[in-house]
């Protein structure tokens, strides 16, 4: 689910002449491994693709400010929900495994800013429109210049 619960989860980090322990509360995703164990093997990455993460090691090494800003939650091909910055955005919300609620698509988006509400527990879109036409303005970027792959799940039993 797109729950931060299901979403927000620890990564660990260790190299001990390396980096300095700490705990970094910067954003960072899956996708920024490749980006951030290649640049850290100084491999180049492909020129031919667009990629689509963010390389960390200036977050890992200097405790730097993570490039990633924005998230897009996808289950199979359908966006969910997307984040820009402490703001995330839910377009449509259901639980998994029979749990936590059915499919339930938001005419309007509901909003939780997740440096104060991290449980995503107080919708604060009706008070802040401004962040939605933002978050919204991003997804369309963002889908303008997407080019969806097949889900590769959907056959799946």
């Amino acid at each position: 689910m797109t729950w931060e619960g299901g979403m927000r989860e620890p990564c660990i980090f260790w190299s001990p002449s390396n980096i300095k322990p700490a705990v970094v509360s910067e954003l960072g995703t899956t996708m920024d491994l490749f980006t951030t164990f290649s640049a850290l093997a100084g491999v180049p990455l492909p020129k031919d693709r667009v990629m689509d993460g963010f390389d960390l090691s200036g977050t890992l090494f200097k405790n730097t400010p993570s490039p990633r800003k924005e998230v897009f939650y996808y289950r199979g091909t359908q966006l969910y929900a997307a984040r820009l910055g402490d703001y995330k955005a839910h377009y449509i919300t259901q639980g998994s495994y029979g749990q936590f609620g059915e499919k339930e698509v938001h005419d309007i988006p509901i909003l939780y800013n997740l440096s104060e509400d991290p449980s995503e527990n107080f919708d604060i879109g009706a008070s802040h429109p401004e962040i939605l036409a933002d978050i919204d303005r991003m997804v369309k970027e963002h889908q303008s210049k997407l080019i969806m792959g097949k889900d590769q799940l959907a056959d799946r039993e």
